[in-house]
């Protein structure tokens, strides 16, 4: 029973975390070659329907935390479960709800911020598990919880191009560093509110009051420590990232026409 038990123990990058990647990568790959004739609008109604259930999926989740009485002895250095605090408003969570509006209003910036910030923050997400959340079984119901929510957003945010709604272009690049910081500051602005008001006095969504011990948000805030602030050099990443995946995109873009 035991063996069975240690089986199912999920860590970034060990047996259960790259099934459970191939997976979710298989139904991506299931889903956009079954939907690849299919219309604009229907790709569309498939992408805002799994984000739906996602949502809907990490309130359950959530509901879950606040009763799992091991999470709260975990965590109850930092307070315990609030659910002050566990509102989708993290980088990742945020695309639950930003991926269903960019892909209705067919804004380009935003369907930007979606593809190249969502997959990035859910990755981070699952590569650096915050306490509770590394070295336990899959089957426990916040791990499949967590782990299906991030797994979920990335698929969600790769679909916007792998279903052919979206394709970068060096152009929407400025106005996507623009969207990120216009998002940042408003979920530091709620940060702070509700710290005032007492209602989550460790609220910290984005990392942006607090770095949490984060080694790269630490480095960040030798260089500049003011909170937000402090959160302006990971451009510095998000830049060359977005450049390299819009650079292979027109460069398939130019062998394909040529071949043409």
């Amino acid at each position: 029973m035991g063996a069975q038990t240690d089986f199912w123990i999920i860590r970034p990058f060990n047996l259960v975390f790259c099934i459970a990647s191939l997976c979710f990568i298989l139904l991506l790959i299931v889903a956009s070659l079954l939907l690849r004739n299919k219309s604009e609008k229907t790709k569309k109604a498939v992408i805002v329907t799994a984000c739906v259930i996602t949502f809907i999926g990490f309130f359950v989740y959530k509901v879950f935390l606040s009763l799992d009485k091991e999470y709260n002895v975990i965590t109850q250095n930092m307070g315990g479960f609030n659910w002050w605090g566990e509102l989708p408003l993290q980088l990742c969570n945020i695309n639950m709800i930003l991926i269903p509006i960019a892909v209705l209003t067919g804004k380009r910036p935003l369907m930007s911020f979606c593809f190249f910030v969502g997959p990035i923050g859910a990755l981070f997400a699952l590569m650096m598990p915050g306490n509770g959340f590394d070295g336990y079984s899959l089957l426990l119901p916040r791990m499949l919880g967590f782990y299906g929510t991030h797994f979920m957003i990335i698929i969600e945010a790769l679909a916007i191009v792998t279903f052919g709604l979206y394709r970068p272009k060096f152009r929407d690049l400025p106005m996507t560093i623009v969207t990120l910081l216009c998002v940042a500051f408003v979920v530091f602005c709620i940060n702070m509110l509700m710290r005032w008001t007492g209602l989550h006095p460790k609220a910290n969504y984005f990392y942006s009051v607090e770095t949490e011990g984060n080694f790269l948000l630490d480095l960040f805030h030798s260089w500049i420590p003011v909170p937000f602030l402090y959160l302006l050099p990971s451009i510095l990443i998000l830049g060359p990232y977005m450049l390299l995946v819009t650079g292979g995109f027109e460069l398939a873009g130019r062998i394909k026409k040529k071949n043409q």
